[in-house]
């Protein structure tokens, strides 16, 4: 990649175009990049790529907590976590280098950091530890009420104004998963459900500024600095762990920890930052309804869960819906 970015390109993009359904107007002063003008409406085809990518960053999420889970059986919780992290940072480092990508400008650091502490530290952290007492169905309460938290962060943060009718289906859809899994999990709450809430409020300030910065860098470069960012931390702690924890390497345990290191630690964090740059933080927030009723049918295909038969009334109730958030 040559010295002069997309992420760090500040010439005048000479196409006058109005904001995508669902993004906010860019803040004074700051430069319209090549990827906010192809959302334009002389590229109405970019939508429907982006929903598609955001689509792909659901399912790879979806399969964290099972991996999760299986990477529990051979590592204990912060050294899963370090772990994941170091691996992922040297996945996101490997390519940056790679592409000869450039070191973000300074304005950009500070949204890093919030990404680094929410997606790449908190929330695989806090879930962890939740999983290790906590069964995957009752872990998928964060993902179900994660949608709307992050259309909360969004309107705050980067001043989007989502329709009367988006705000109703966003709260119906988040009503269902909820209701859903609670009562798959029996409604108890404890220990793991403090961590669950930490970390749907801290990795809903991660999406949204995440998604802020896909607007000005490509999304890949976002969660790659970010991981780069945690690196010397990710390496002091898991050395510290693994000292600390003992390691039994199941071929489970190493499937869930590269799972949760490639797949959702960086691969899904890539399509999912590229596709809330398309169509919009809110607008893609909703598709991860979905992730909870996801989630449980990989945990019956890989973790022997059972599933009851309230599994597909609550599946097309929230696929009604994201439709409706789609629309509007």
């Amino acid at each position: 990649m040559r010295a002069k970015s997309s992420a760090t390109d500040t010439s005048p993009i000479a196409v006058k175009t109005s904001p995508a359904p669902g993004h906010p107007a860019p803040p004074a002063g700051l430069p319209v990049s090549p990827a906010r003008v192809s959302v334009g409406a002389e590229r109405p085809g970019a939508s429907r790529r982006g929903l598609v990518l955001a689509a792909l960053g659901v399912v790879a999420f979806s399969l964290t907590f099972p991996a999760t889970a299986w990477g529990l059986e051979g590592f204990g919780p912060w050294s899963l976590v370090t772990v994941r992290c170091v691996l992922a940072a040297l996945l996101a480092g490997g390519c940056l280098l790679a592409g000869r990508v450039p070191v973000p400008q300074r304005r950009h650091w500070p949204g890093l950091a919030v990404v680094a502490a929410g997606v790449v530290v908190g929330f695989p952290l806090l879930t962890t530890l939740a999983l290790g007492t906590s069964s995957t169905a009752h872990a998928a309460v964060v993902v179900g009420l994660l949608p709307l938290t992050t259309a909360l962060f969004s309107a705050l943060r980067v001043g989007a104004r989502p329709s009367r009718a988006f705000w109703t289906a966003a709260v119906a859809g988040a009503a269902v998963v909820i209701a859903f899994t609670v009562q798959q999990s029996g409604g108890a709450l404890g220990t793991a459900d403090g961590y669950l809430f930490g970390a749907l409020l801290i990795c809903a300030a991660g999406y949204t500024e995440g998604g802020r910065l896909a607007r000005m860098m490509p999304g890949w470069q976002v969660i790659g600095w970010a991981l780069v960012l945690c690196l010397p931390l990710a390496v002091v702690g898991a050395a510290v762990a693994l000292a600390h924890e003992p390691v039994h390497a199941s071929a489970q345990g190493v499937a869930g920890l590269v799972w949760v290191a490639a797949g959702s630690q960086f691969l899904g964090l890539v399509v999912w930052y590229r596709g809330m740059a398309a169509i919009g933080i809110p607008r893609a927030s909703q598709l991860q309804l979905a992730q909870p009723l996801l989630t449980l049918v990989w945990a019956v295909l890989l973790l022997g869960e059972p599933l009851t038969v309230a599994a597909p009334l609550a599946a097309v109730a929230v696929l009604v819906c994201i439709a409706v958030t789609q629309r509007r």
